[in-house]
């Protein structure tokens, strides 16, 4: 096993939910076009900076890893890859001694590093080497001073946005469980962007609702305590094995549409605030300033949207969400909502929102989802990278998935540019239309 291969260059929305889940979406297995859970690295590796994400894959995990970043000849971010290479694949080396050795030398180079985490990939899923019992030999072996956790990331198992829910999933362990006479708290999981947190923070102060934790933590050693008075907010409808282990640790989850656009964001807080008894005025008084903010924004994109047909591939997770948003806010027509996986109780909000005639597909089988995407001609589709390419040489135009989860869409003040997102494709085929 070689040494790290550090990328060179580093009024209120009603919602009523359904948890039984009615509608029966169209069920796909096929061949799947989606990115590599490895990916998730790239935004979670900036939100942790005494923790470091230690791939242990294949060179061609390296040079995806250095792709996706897009990193600088100059950086050395918080994640890099031990390269598994003939020689542990043929049996010549002692896979958990070439992993030791390497870590080793990782915690000489980087002392500043609080937590390490394994992350496992297809080589390593394949030739199955148990991380799990490599982080307890580690841990034991660093602890206090570092800790030690594992997830697989492997695209065999995992889309792309599954990596952060088995990342915060492996934290859920780690967490201390709160007081006996503690007062009821809130935690929010899912990585948002620090502007993102630090809005939310603001708002939640002013409700008077906490104390609020944000999953995960800006500190390796900040992990929130959890149980039965802890409530639980999902910023991100992939998190299912996240919230089964929180659920599981005794927190209360509660139902919401996720925070995206300004009715979203809306129903979300006022989820917390009803849970933590927050009066309908004082919600107002908080919330209005920044609903007013977002719809403004919102309406300038409205022309450019309004009545326009979107066909979603399955990709992220946040396709219903996002066609929630793009429905009620833009006035957009939803041809298809494909998604890799459907939680029906995360999702029921966001369903009861979206009227029953919109199809909706879980899973993929790529040939026929083309097919039904080539026979609706949509004026835009949502897809990964791998797909966008082909459907723009034949006229369709396309966004891509990924840039929904890498850019800060959640909260009112993200609104505008969220919807943008979404705008921007459109104008540039009008302008290759007539040639500007």
């Amino acid at each position: 096993m070689n040494a790290p291969l550090f990328p060179r260059s580093t009024a209120t929305v009603p919602v009523t939910p359904d948890p039984a889940g009615t509608r029966q979406p169209l069920r796909q297995r096929g061949q799947r076009e989606v990115f590599c859970g490895l990916t998730s690295i790239i935004w979670l590796h900036r939100k942790m900076p005494d923790a470091f994400f230690l791939i242990v894959g294949s060179r061609t995990c390296a040079h995806l890893m250095q792709s996706a970043a897009g990193v600088m000849i100059f950086a050395e971010p918080r994640f890099a890859t031990a390269v598994i290479d003939e020689r542990d694949l043929a049996g010549m080396a002692d896979l958990h001694e070439e992993l030791d050795r390497v870590v080793e030398r990782l915690l000489a180079r980087r002392p500043e590093i609080r937590m390490l985490v394994l992350v496992g990939s297809c080589p390593s899923e394949v030739i199955k080497l148990d991380l799990g019992k490599a982080a307890e030999r580690l841990g034991a072996r660093h602890a206090p001073a570092v800790r030690m956790l594992s997830y697989s990331g492997s695209g065999i198992e995992t889309t792309f946005t599954e990596g952060e829910d088995r990342f915060l999933a492996a934290l859920v362990p780690q967490m201390p469980a709160e007081a006996q006479d503690a007062p009821p708290s809130l935690i929010v999981a899912g990585c948002l962007a620090d502007v993102v947190e630090d809005q939310f923070r603001r708002i939640f102060e002013a409700l008077g609702i906490g104390p609020v934790a944000f999953l995960p933590p800006r500190s390796a050693g900040a992990l929130p305590s959890v149980g039965p008075q802890t409530r639980l907010l999902l910023a991100q409808p992939y998190l299912a094995e996240t919230a089964r282990a929180l659920q599981g640790r005794g927190a209360q989850l509660l139902a919401a549409p996720f925070p995206l656009g300004e009715q979203g964001t809306t129903a979300w807080l006022l989820a917390a605030a009803d849970a933590f008894g927050v009066t309908r005025e004082r919600f107002a008084a908080v919330t209005d300033p920044g609903r007013a903010r977002a719809r403004t924004a919102v309406a300038r994109y409205r022309p450019m949207l309004e009545g326009k047909r979107l066909f979603f591939f399955p990709d992220s997770q946040l396709e219903p969400s996002m066609a929630r948003f793009l429905h009620r806010e833009l006035g957009c027509e939803i041809a298809e909502i494909g998604s890799p996986f459907l939680h029906r109780t995360h999702l029921a909000p966001e369903f009861a929102l979206l009227p029953d005639t919109i199809p909706i597909s879980e899973g993929q089988d790529v040939d026929r989802q083309l097919d039904r995407c080539r026979a609706e001609r949509p004026d835009l589709t949502v897809c990964g990278m791998g797909l966008a390419n082909p459907l723009e040489a034949e006229g369709l135009a396309t966004k891509w998935s990924i840039e929904l989860v890498f850019t800060p869409v959640q909260g009112f003040d993200q609104a505008g540019d969220l919807a943008g997102l979404f705008a921007r494709p459109l104008q540039r085929a009008e302008r290759l239309k007539v040639g500007i």
